[in-house]
C-alpha cells in the first residue's frame, strides 16, 4: 500500500505534539526578569523536547522518503512510535514544572528510551518489508548512532537516582549528537539516482 497517508498522519501528530508543548509555556503575570527566571526550567525542558521531536520528524521524513511502500506491520510500528512521542509533552511539562526533580527526570528518560526503541522497531520492519539489499537497508546500516543513544538514555535513567541534573545533561548530549546531520539516507538515495541515470 502507499505511504502517503502514513506520512501525512505522522506529520499531523508531530505538529500537534509541538503545539501542546508550546501551550505549556504559561505567560508570566508579572512583567519582570524575576518572573521569567521562574520559567527557566520549563523553557529549558521545552527547548530540549522541541529539539528531540524535530530530530524524530527529520529522521522519519528521510526514512519514509527512502521507503517505497508500507504494510500493516509498518503502520502499527509507526503508531507505536507516535504513542511514545505523544507522551513527550506530558513528561516535558512535569519535568520543567518540578525543576528537574528525580522522578520526572526518570520518566522523561523512560519516554526517550522507549521512543528510541520504537523507532528502531519501525526501521527493522521497514527494512524487512523492502529487503536487506534495498536502498533503505543499506542507508540505515547497523544504526550505531541509535544504539549508542539508547545506551546513554539507559545510563541517564540510572544516574537520575543519584543526580537528576547530570541525567538531564546526558539527555542534552544525545540531542547534540543527533543535531549533527545524518546524511546516510540522503547519500544512498543520491548514489542510487546517479547509478540509475548513468546506466
Amino acid at each position: 500500500m502507499g505511504k502517503g497517508r502514513l506520512e501525512a498522519f505522522s506529520d499531523g501528530v508531530i505538529a500537534i505534539i509541538i503545539t501542546i508543548m508550546v501551550l505549556e509555556l504559561k505567560v508570566p503575570h508579572d512583567a519582570s526578569w524575576e518572573a521569567l527566571r521562574h520559567l527557566g526550567p520549563v523553557f529549558l525542558s521545552y527547548v530540549l523536547s522541541f529539539v528531540y521531536v524535530g530530530i524524530y520528524w527529520n529522521n522519519h521524513h528521510h526514512m519514509m522518503h527512502a521507503a517505497k511502500s508500507v504494510n500493516g506491520a509498518i503502520l502499527w510500528a509507526n503508531l507505536f512510535l507516535l504513542f511514545w512521542l505523544s507522551l513527550v509533552p506530558f513528561v516535558t511539562a512535569w519535568m520543567g514544572e518540578n525543576h528537574f526533580a528525580q522522578l520526572p527526570v526518570i520518566c522523561y528518560g523512560a519516554v526517550l528510551i522507549m521512543s528510541s526503541i520504537s523507532y528502531g522497531i519501525l526501521v527493522r520492519v521497514l527494512v524487512k518489508h523492502h529487503g536487506e539489499n534495498s536502498v533503505l537497508a543499506r542507508a540505515v546500516g547497523s544504526d550505531t548512532k541509535g544504539k549508542i543513544s539508547t545506551g546513554i538514555y539507559a545510563a541517564a535513567i540510572v544516574v537520575s537516582f543519584i543526580h537528576s541534573w547530570i541525567a538531564f545533561g546526558m539527555y542534552f548530549i544525545v540531542a547534540l549528537i543527533w543535531l549533527v546531520p545524518d546524511k546516510r539516507i540522503e547519500r544512498k538515495l543520491s548514489d542510487e539516482y546517479q547509478e540509475h541515470h548513468l546506466s
